[in-house]
C-alpha cells in the first residue's frame, strides 16, 4: 500500500485539501478516545497489506464501525486517493444502493447510464480505501455490488464491516471478538468519567468494574450504556441491576448466542429504565433513517403522551444515556440512532401497532419539508436548503419509498420526486432523481398536477441526460395533457423544456421562440423562479449563438439582477457563463476569466458538474487568450475527464462545441500535437476539485505576466467544427 503522488499539471498545481470530516463519504471524525484493540488494528492493516477485501464480522454493538472508522483514519495516507465510507444502514431499497456509493465517492453522474458503470469509470484508475459499513440487511446486494467495483478497479481495496461475510471469492474474514478484560475496563472507565467528571477506577470500585465488564462480555455498546447510567447510580448499584435483568431474560430466546443475550440485555435494560416517555420517543424516533433534526421529531412523534413542549427534554435525556447521539453540521444539530438501538425501539414501536400512524407522519413532515425547500431555493437560504436536503436526503428516500409502496398515494410520491426538482438539476443528482421520477410516473394517479409535474421535471432531467427520446415522450405527454385539463402552468413548463432540447440539439431558431412563448406565459401566470430565470439565460444562449450578442447580454444582465434582488445564486452562474461567452466574443478576456471564476466557484458549491464542466472548457480558450497555452490544453484535459459523468460531451453540439474546438486547433499549433497531448494527459489526471483550486488559485501562482495571443472568435451565426488531430470532428 505504498503511497504514490498523483503527478501535478504543467504549472505545479498541488492537490485540494481533503474534504473535512463529517462531509458525504468522508469518515467522520472521533468524539471520543479510541481504546484499547492493538492487535485488532494491526491484523487489520496487515490483511490490507495483501487483500483487497477485507471484512470485520461480529455482532452488534461489539465495535465494528469504530474500528473500521479508526483503522481507515491511520491507513488513509497510504492511498493516494484517500479513503471514503459508504454507508449502507440507513438504506432501505435495494435500488438506491449504487446511488449511495455515487454519494459516497462524491462523484456527480449526469448521465443516462446506469450508476454502476459511472462508478466503475469512476475508480477504474484509483488507488483508494472504501469502507463498507452497514451492509447486512442489503449483503446480496452489497457484494455483488462491491465484487463488480473490486473487478473493474485494480487499486480499489475495501474495507467491510457487517454482522457476516459479503461471501466474495478472496474476501479475508477478521471475526471481531469482544474487548479483553483490560480494554473493557479502560473502555468503561473512560466513557464514566466523561459522564462523572471525577470517576476514577480504584481500590474502593476496582472489583466491580471488573465484574461489570465481564457480566457485560466486553461488548463496547453495552459498556457505554452501562457508563451513561452513573449519572445516577454508583457502579455497584448499575451490577445490581444489570444482575437482575439477566436473570429475567436469560434463556428466554432459545438458540440465542450467549453474546446476543447479552447485548439485548444490555439494551433492553438501558430501556427498562427510561421513563415512560423515553420509552415512547425512543420508540417513535425509529421511523427516521440516519439523521433528523428537532422540529422534525416535534411533529412526527408528539401526541397526548409527549407534547411538544416536553419534546426537547426528552431528547437531551435520551442523548444523556447515548440512545441518542448529538451530531452538528452544515445542516445544524442534529440526532441519530445507533442501528442497533433503533432496530430496538422499532420493534416496540410495532408492539404499540402504531407504527404505519407514525410512518404517514414521518411522510408527510417530509412531504411539507421539500414544498418549503422548493419554494426557499429562490432566496438567499439556497446554500441553505442544498445543505438541509443533502442532511435530509435518508428520510425523503424514506417517504418517497412510503408514498410509492401505499395503495393510493402514489400522487404523493410523483408530487414528491417532481418538488425535488431543484435538487436533482441543481446539486448533481440527476440519475437518482430519474430514478425516481420514472418510478413514481409508472403508477398511475387521479391526481393530474403531480404527474404533469413529475412528467416536466422528468422531461428537464432527460434533457440534461442527453436522453433526447425520453425528453421528448415526457415532454410531449406533459403537453397534451396540461392542454386537456387547461393547466397553464404545466404547459409554459412544457414548452420551456422543450425549448431547452431545442438548444442542445442545434435548432436555434425553433429555441428561440419556445423559450420567448414560454416566459411570456410565466409572466401572464406570475410565475417567477429559478426555473423561469434559466428559461431566460438559456433563450440568452439562443440568441448569442444567433449572433445576437447585445440581446444576450440584455438577458442576462437583467437576470443578474434579478438574481442579486432574490439572493439566487444557481441560475446566476449559469448567467455568468453566458455574459463570460459575450465578454470574450467581443475581447474582453480578463473581464471574461472574472465572471467565468465567479461561476465556477457557484456550481463547484453546488456541486452542478454540468456548470462547471462548461466554465472550464470556456476558461480554457480565455487562458489560451491569456497567452498560456500549456495551461489551456491541461483544461481541457481536465474538462475531458468530468464530460462522461455528465454525458454527452458539449452536448453533441456544434454550437456548445465552439470555444473548445478554437482552443483545440490554436493550442495545438502554439504548442505542437506532442506538447499539446502531454498537457492534456496532465489535465486528465486532475479531478474537478484539483481544476476548481487549480483554477481559482493561480492568480499568485502564475511564472510570469501572460502574453496575449490573438485569437480570432468564431461567427457566432455558423457553428463550427474543430478539425481534430486525425482531421475529423471532436465534441469534447
Amino acid at each position: 500500500m505504498r503511497r504514490i503522488p498523483r503527478p501535478d499539471g504543467p504549472s505545479g498545481a498541488s492537490s485540494p485539501p481533503s474534504p473535512p470530516p463529517g462531509s458525504p463519504g468522508i469518515p467522520p471524525a472521533e468524539l471520543n478516545r479510541f481504546v484499547g484493540r492493538d492487535d485488532e488494528l494491526a491484523a487489520v492493516t496487515r490483511r490490507l497489506e495483501s487483500a483487497r477485501l477485507v471484512t470485520l464480522t461480529g455482532l452488534g454493538g461489539v465495535g465494528k464501525s469504530r474500528l473500521a472508522g479508526h483503522a481507515a483514519a491511520i491507513l488513509q495516507d497510504r492511498f493516494c486517493d484517500g479513503v471514503r465510507l459508504v454507508e449502507v444502514s440507513t438504506l432501505h431499497d435495494p435500488q438506491v444502493l449504487e446511488h449511495a456509493f455515487v454519494e459516497a465517492l462524491a462523484l456527480a453522474d449526469h448521465t443516462g447510464r446506469p450508476p454502476r458503470a459511472a462508478l466503475c469509470h469512476h475508480l477504474a484508475d484509483r488507488e483508494l480505501l472504501l469502507v463498507l459499513d452497514g451492509y447486512e440487511h442489503l449483503v446480496a446486494e452489497c457484494a455483488e455490488l462491491t465484487g463488480a467495483l473490486l473487478r473493474s478497479a485494480p487499486g480499489l481495496r475495501v474495507l467491510a464491516a457487517g454482522r457476516r461475510p459479503l461471501g466474495l471469492p478472496g474476501e479475508h474474514i477478521l471475526p471481531l471478538p469482544p474487548m479483553n478484560a483490560a480494554d473493557a475496563a479502560d473502555l468503561f472507565a473512560d466513557r464514566a468519567a466523561a459522564v462523572v467528571a471525577d470517576f476514577t477506577v480504584g481500590p474502593g470500585n476496582a472489583a466491580a468494574v471488573t465484574e461489570l465488564c465481564a457480566r457485560l462480555d466486553g461488548i463496547p455498546l453495552a459498556l457505554e450504556l452501562a457508563a451513561g447510567r452513573l449519572r445516577a447510580l454508583s457502579v455497584e448499584q448499575v451490577l445490581h441491576r444489570l444482575d437482575d435483568r439477566f436473570r429475567l431474560l436469560t434463556g428466554s430466546t432459545r438458540g440465542t448466542l450467549p453474546r446476543h443475550q447479552t447485548l439485548r440485555t444490555a439494551i433492553g435494560w438501558s430501556h427498562e429504565l427510561c421513563t415512560p416517555q423515553e420509552r415512547l420517543l425512543w420508540a417513535r424516533l425509529s421511523v427516521f433513517a440516519g439523521q433528523f433534526d428537532l422540529e422534525a421529531a416535534e411533529y412526527v412523534c408528539s401526541g397526548p403522551e409527549l407534547p411538544t413542549d416536553e419534546l426537547l427534554d426528552v431528547i437531551a435525556e435520551l442523548v444523556a444515556q447515548s440512545v441518542l447521539v448529538r451530531e452538528e453540521g452544515a445542516a445544524g444539530v442534529r440526532y441519530r440512532m445507533l442501528d442497533t438501538v433503533r432496530a430496538y425501539g422499532a420493534g416496540w414501536l410495532e408492539a404499540t401497532r402504531d407504527g404505519e400512524r407514525l410512518r404517514r407522519r414521518h411522510r408527510d413532515w417530509y412531504l411539507g419539508l421539500a414544498t418549503w425547500c422548493e419554494l426557499d431555493w429562490f432566496s438567499p437560504r439556497q446554500a441553505e436548503v442544498a445543505a438541509r436536503i443533502d442532511a435530509e436526503l435518508p428520510n425523503l428516500r424514506v417517504a418517497l419509498e412510503q408514498s410509492l409502496d401505499t395503495e393510493g398515494d402514489a400522487h404523493l410520491g410523483q408530487y414528491l420526486a417532481g418538488t425535488l426538482w431543484f435538487y436533482w438539476v441543481g446539486c448533481g443528482r440527476l440519475s437518482e432523481g430519474r430514478q425516481w421520477l420514472d418510478r413514481a410516473l409508472e403508477l398511475e394517479s387521479d391526481h393530474d398536477e403531480a404527474r404533469l409535474k413529475a412528467l416536466w421535471v422528468v422531461g428537464h432531467v432527460a434533457v440534461l441526460q442527453g436522453d433526447t427520446l425520453g425528453a421528448m415522450a415526457a415532454l410531449q405527454e406533459c403537453r397534451e395533457e396540461a392542454e386537456r385539463t387547461g393547466n397553464a402552468t404545466a404547459l409554459a413548463y412544457a414548452r420551456h423544456r422543450t425549448g431547452c432540447l431545442a438548444l442542445v440539439c442545434d435548432d436555434m431558431p425553433r429555441a428561440e421562440k419556445l423559450l420567448s412563448e414560454a416566459l411570456g406565459h410565466y409572466r401572464e401566470i406570475g410565475e417567477l423562479n429559478s426555473n423561469v430565470l434559466m428559461g431566460q439565460v438559456e433563450l440568452a444562449m439562443a440568441v448569442a449563438f444567433q449572433g445576437e450578442l447585445e440581446y444576450a447580454v440584455q438577458l442576462c444582465e437583467d437576470v443578474r439582477q434579478v438574481c442579486g434582488d432574490h439572493g439566487e445564486r444557481w441560475t446566476l452562474a449559469y448567467a455568468l457563463f453566458v455574459l463570460a461567452f459575450a465578454a470574450w466574443t467581443g475581447g474582453e478576456g480578463r473581464r471574461a476569466r472574472e465572471l467565468l471564476e465567479e461561476c465556477l466557484a457557484i456550481d463547484h458549491a453546488f456541486h452542478d458538474l454540468l456548470g462547471a464542466v462548461l466554465a472550464i472548457e470556456l476558461l480554457a480558450l480565455v487562458t489560451l487568450g491569456e497567452g498560456d497555452a500549456e495551461e489551456a490544453a491541461v483544461l481541457q484535459g481536465a474538462a475531458a475527464r468530468i464530460w462522461p459523468t455528465v454525458g454527452l460531451p458539449l452536448f453533441g453540439s456544434r454550437y456548445f462545441n465552439q470555444p473548445h474546438a478554437l482552443c483545440e486547433e490554436q493550442a495545438r499549433k502554439h504548442l505542437g500535437a506532442e506538447r499539446y497531448e502531454d498537457c492534456r494527459r496532465a489535465g486528465h489526471r486532475l479531478d474537478l476539485d484539483q481544476t476548481v483550486a487549480r483554477v481559482l488559485g493561480s492568480a499568485d501562482g502564475l511564472p510570469g505576466p501572460r502574453r496575449p495571443m490573438r485569437i480570432a472568435p468564431p461567427a457566432t451565426s455558423e457553428p463550427a467544427a474543430s478539425p481534430s488531430a486525425s482531421g475529423g470532428e471532436t465534441a469534447g
